[in-house]
């Protein structure tokens, strides 16, 4: 017993030594930790002070603030729920040919569309100006005036679009 005895006493001697040495060690850094743990409540109590002027003085302010962040994401939320995006759908007829060109010889003749009238729409959907058509066939450009203002009436059209689309749905021009 004296044994056990003996190892629990050098067991708490070990433990006195320890809190000795711990108490020492507080003593010596008393100051330190002192100055440390009154800077922090200094700390804490400026945080509390600075929020306190922050809510309780400007009080109105902030206030204002909420509202305008509130009405301002309302706003955005309004916004994005009830624009639409301006798309506009353009449906239009184009005509697609399902063979090669091939002039239709009989729809020519039956509108009375000469050669010469014909060489002048093709130039007209080629994208060329009167002026232009006059320089490539050697004619005067009022030639070419009399020859478009003559396939507009055989053509029943009113523009140069116009008459080249509808020749193309007549297979007069590629």
């Amino acid at each position: 017993m004296v044994d056990k005895m003996g190892i629990l006493n050098v067991k708490n001697h070990i433990l006195v030594i320890q809190v000795f040495f711990m108490r020492k060690a507080i003593l010596r850094n008393r100051q330190l930790l002192l100055y440390g743990g009154s800077l922090a409540l200094l700390l804490f109590l400026l945080r509390w002070l600075e929020l306190r002027l922050i809510i309780f003085d400007h009080s109105f302010e902030v206030y204002i603030g909420a509202i305008a962040l509130l009405f301002t994401a309302l706003g955005i939320w309004l916004a994005q729920k009830l624009t639409r995006p301006k798309t506009v759908l353009v449906e239009k007829q184009v005509f697609v040919p399902e063979q090669p060109f091939r002039l239709n010889e009989p729809e020519m003749e039956k509108l009375g569309i000469s050669r010469r009238e014909l060489e002048v729409l093709e130039l007209m959907s080629a994208g060329l100006s009167n002026q232009e058509i006059a320089g490539k066939l050697f004619v005067s450009l009022n030639t070419v005036k009399t020859h478009s203002s003559r396939l507009f009436e055989k053509l029943d059209a009113k523009r140069r679009t116009q008459a080249i689309e509808k020749a193309k749905k007549l297979r007069l021009i590629p």
